[in-house]
């Protein structure tokens, strides 16, 4: 980074805080940059005014790591924030729509899916998943974060504190004094995740469980509303066709009884159109004329049984 930005307490409208990484035998000191600023989503909520919006959160980052970082490193009372919301996750009091794109939304859960982080998901039930076979999820570097602090005044004193660290050229240690109490990174990462492909048989059993207790809900919720769209007519009178054969027919009489219903309802609206009014016309006429013929035929019966000659 060029020096004018190394110096510079903002950029854009972005406070920058710059984090030294923890040395590594195989890499030389190196410092990450982190920018803050009060958060300013698109559609305003009751939120926004005591959250920070950050940029560039480093891939490690978890949520202890930030909030270690904006209240013990900067100098702030602890318990100061509620809650950190990650790019492409949601959080307790924050919508995710708030401040993350839908383009990275969407590149982000396809990441997830493809290293296989979380656990998988079983079908299409909602709320049910097989147990995580990660001890916790790595971030992309330089994507977003929402920190939701308890008040305005807490959030307002967190950028307070970062301004006056920068003044004085302190550069906070990243992950300093969160250490034991994050999973590790490294090889022991994947000796972990190793153990957890494997889950214990009573917790897989229990995913199991609940998986099939809310299919069945699931699917007899469904049985439900199909026998229901056989019962019932539409707006136009039709009854709708679904699976069913003869285990489950159609209620026939409530369908005749509903499209009876149906025509006592159209009544207002028969003669609504010119063309109805004119077949009404010609149908009138038409059963006067096959009465007139029915009379004529009658009178000319009666005329032949009286002009018969009857003898004595």
């Amino acid at each position: 980074m060029p020096s004018s930005t190394k110096s510079a307490l903002q950029i854009a409208g972005y406070n920058i805080l710059p984090l030294s990484l923890p040395p590594l035998p195989s890499l030389l000191t190196a410092t990450h940059y982190l920018y803050l600023a009060p958060h300013q989503p698109k559609l305003p909520t009751s939120t926004a005014s005591r959250s920070l919006f950050l940029v560039n959160v480093p891939f490690d980052a978890t949520e202890t790591h930030i909030k270690h970082l904006l209240s013990a490193q900067i100098g702030l009372p602890v318990g100061r924030i509620e809650d950190v919301q990650f790019e492409g996750q949601s959080g307790k009091g924050i919508s995710a729509d708030e401040s993350l794109s839908t383009k990275h939304k969407q590149d982000q859960k396809s990441k997830k899916r493809k290293r296989g982080s979380g656990g998988g998901s079983l079908g299409d039930v909602e709320g049910v998943a097989l147990p995580s076979t990660w001890d916790r999820d790595l971030q992309t570097n330089g994507l977003t974060a929402v920190v939701l602090f308890v008040d305005r005044a807490s959030m307002e004193a967190a950028l307070r504190a970062v301004k006056a660290i920068r003044k004085e050229r302190i550069e906070p240690v990243w992950g300093e004094g969160v250490e034991g109490k994050v999973p590790a990174l490294g090889s022991a990462r994947y000796l972990n995740h190793h153990k957890l492909t494997y889950p214990n048989t009573s917790q897989l059993l229990e995913s199991v469980n609940n998986y099939m207790t809310k299919f069945a809900a699931k699917e007899a919720s469904q049985v439900r509303l199909a026998a229901k769209q056989r019962q019932e007519a539409d707006e136009d009178g039709f009854i709708t066709v679904t699976r069913g054969g003869r285990t489950n027919p159609a209620r026939q009489e409530a369908a005749q009884e509903q499209a009876e219903k149906q025509k006592e309802k159209q009544k207002g609206l028969e003669d609504f159109y010119r063309f109805q009014s004119r077949e009404k016309r010609k149908e009138r006429a038409g059963e006067l004329v096959r009465k007139f013929e029915e009379d004529k035929e009658r009178v000319r019966k009666m005329k032949e049984r009286r002009g018969r000659f009857r003898p004595e």
